[in-house]
C-alpha cells in the first residue's frame, strides 16, 4: 500500500493518505474483504480532524470469477485518454502477476464501472448475490433497528405484522451483530440483541423451527456421545440413523459421524435390508440412497475446502513475506488448511527439502501464535474447570492480579453471548458461578485495599 500526499477538502492543509488502487485476488485474497468494507482510500485530516474518503481510480480482478472491474471517479474530471493513462499501469500489472497460461480473453476486455457501488454490485452478483437479494437484506436490518427501538412489552404487535420478513437470514444477520458487539466490548448492546433474539425465537414460526433443529441436533451428539462411551460401533451408528425420528437428527448424526460410514456400515445396511419386508423395506431403501447422496455432498465439499487451502497455502509460500501473508489470510485459513501444511511440512522434512520445510515452519509459528488464548481466556478455562469452591478459590488466588473489572466485563459478556447460542444449562450455571466467586473476591481484595 502506497502513500499519498494530497489537501485536505476541508481546511486545505496538506496530509497524508494510505492509497490502495489495485484490488487483486491473484495476488492478495483479502483484498475482496477490504474493498466490500469499504475501509480503504480515507482521509483523516489531523488539523481539521475531517474524515472521508479520497478520490482514486480503482481496479479489482479477481481471476477466478475473471472479473477485470475499473472505477474511474468521475469528480476528478479527466478526459477518457488521461483517465486510461492512469488505469493501464494497474491492468498491466495484474497481467503482468499472471502465469502465461492463465491470462485469458476477460484481460483484455475490462468492465467500466460507473460507480463504486455498481463496483461492489458487480462483485455480488458474481458471487451468486443480486440486488434483489440485497434489498431483502436492507429489509431485514431495517427491521431490526425498528425492534431494537421498540419497548420489549410493544414489540409483538410489530413481530406479528412483520412475520414474513422474519427468517434464517434475519436471525444470521441477527447474529452477526451481536458478535460485532461482543467484539467491540458494547455490552449494551449485546445484551439487547441476546433479548431480542430470545423473544424472536419463541414468538414466530421459523424461531420455534429453529429451537426445535437446535435441540435436535444437540440431542444427536448428545446420543454419539453416549454411545462412544462404551466404544462406537458400526452396528450402534446404524442403530442411530437407522431409527433418527428427524431429518434434523439424521443430518446431524451423519455430519458428525461421516468416517463412520464406510463400506462396513453400508454392507450392515444392506444386510438389514434384505431381512425386511414391505414398508420397512422400502424406508430403509430409502434411506440407503438419501445416505449415499448425504456423504456424497460431504465429501464433495471436503474435497471444495481442501483445493482452496491447497491454493491458499501456496499463494502465501510465493508470498515475499511469508509471516505477514500468513498474519493476512487469518481468516480464511481452515482446520483443512491446518492439516495440509502439517502434511506438507512432514514430507518435506522426510525429503530433506530444507527451503519449502523453513518456508512452511514460518507459517506454523504464526498459527501457532495467533490460536494461542489470551491469559485472560486462559484463566477462565481454569476457573471452569476447577471441581469445587476451595479448588476456585485457590485459583482466584493465584491470579489475583488478573481479576480486574475487564476481566469480570469479559465473564459477562461470555455470559450474554452463551445464552443467546443456548449453551447447556449446566455449562450456564458453572460459568455464572465462577462469574459470581470473581466478582466476590475482587470485591473482598477492594474493601481490604481501602481498610
Amino acid at each position: 500500500m502506497a502513500q499519498t500526499r494530497t489537501t485536505c477538502p476541508r481546511c486545505h492543509q496538506p496530509v497524508t493518505v494510505d492509497v490502495e488502487q489495485l484490488f487483486d485476488l491473484n495476488t492478495d485474497p483479502q483484498a475482496k474483504q477490504r474493498l466490500m468494507s469499504g475501509q480503504f482510500n480515507h482521509i483523516h485530516c489531523p488539523n481539521c480532524g475531517y474524515e472521508g474518503p479520497l478520490s482514486v481510480p480503482i481496479v479489482y480482478h479477481d481471476p477466478n470469477k475473471e472479473l477485470l472491474l475499473t472505477y474511474f471517479p468521475p469528480e476528478m474530471g479527466l478526459p477518457l485518454n488521461e483517465q486510461e493513462r492512469m488505469i493501464g499501469p494497474l491492468i498491466n500489472q495484474v497481467v503482468n502477476k499472471l502465469q502465461p497460461e492463465k491470462r485469458k480473453a476477460y484481460l483484455f476486455r475490462p468492465q467500466t464501472m460507473l460507480t463504486l457501488q455498481t463496483m461492489v454490485e458487480r462483485i455480488l452478483e458474481a458471487d451468486g448475490i443480486t440486488r434483489e437479494m440485497l434489498q431483502a437484506q436492507q429489509q431485514r436490518v431495517n427491521l431490526l433497528q425498528r425492534l431494537l427501538s421498540t419497548a420489549p412489552e410493544s414489540r409483538s404487535d410489530l413481530i406479528h405484522q412483520e412475520e414474513q420478513l422474519i427468517d434464517e437470514n434475519l436471525f444470521g444477520i441477527l447474529s452477526r451483530l451481536a458478535e460485532a458487539a461482543m467484539a467491540q466490548g458494547d455490552q449494551q448492546t449485546a445484551q439487547q440483541l441476546a433479548a431480542l433474539q430470545k423473544q424472536l425465537l419463541a414468538e414466530t414460526k421459523v424461531g420455534k423451527e429453529i429451537q426445535s433443529q437446535a435441540l435436535e441436533a444437540q440431542e444427536a451428539i448428545r446420543s454419539l456421545q453416549e454411545a462412544s462411551k462404551k466404544g462406537l460401533t458400526h452396528e450402534k451408528l446404524l442403530d442411530l440413523i437407522v431409527n433418527a425420528p428427524t431429518p434434523t437428527r439424521l443430518s446431524t448424526l451423519v455430519s458428525m459421524a461421516r468416517n463412520g460410514l464406510d463400506y462396513t456400515f453400508f454392507q450392515l445396511l444392506t444386510e438389514k435390508i434384505d431381512k425386511s419386508s414391505g414398508d420397512e423395506k422400502e424406508r430403509l431403501t430409502t434411506l440407503r440412497s438419501q445416505l449415499i447422496e448425504m456423504t456424497a455432498e460431504i465429501d464433495k465439499a471436503v474435497q471444495e475446502q481442501a483445493s482452496q487451502a491447497r491454493k491458499l497455502l501456496e499463494t502465501i509460500l510465493a508470498a515475499p513475506d511469508i509471516e505477514q501473508a500468513t498474519s493476512q489470510n487469518l481468516d480464511t485459513i481452515s482446520d483443512s488448511f491446518v492439516e495440509i501444511l502439517q502434511a506438507d511440512l512432514q514430507t518435506a522434512r522426510q525429503k530433506g527439502d530444507l527451503e519449502r520445510s523453513a518456508k512452511l515452519q514460518k507459517i506454523l509459528k504464526v498459527l501457532q501464535e495467533a490460536s494461542a488464548p489470551p491469559p485472560e481466556v486462559a484463566l477462565i478455562e481454569e476457573l471452569m474447570d476447577t471441581k469445587d469452591d476451595e479448588s476456585l478459590r485457590k485459583v482466584l488466588e493465584a491470579n489475583a492480579d488478573q481479576i480486574t473489572p475487564e476481566f469480570l466485563q469479559m465473564l459477562n459478556s461470555l455470559i450474554v453471548q452463551s445464552e443467546s447460542q443456548g449453551q447447556p444449562p449446566e455449562f450456564m450455571t458453572r460459568l455464572q458461578t465462577v462469574y459470581r466467586s470473581a466478582l466476590r473476591f475482587s470485591m473482598q481484595a477492594n474493601f481490604n485495599k481501602k481498610s
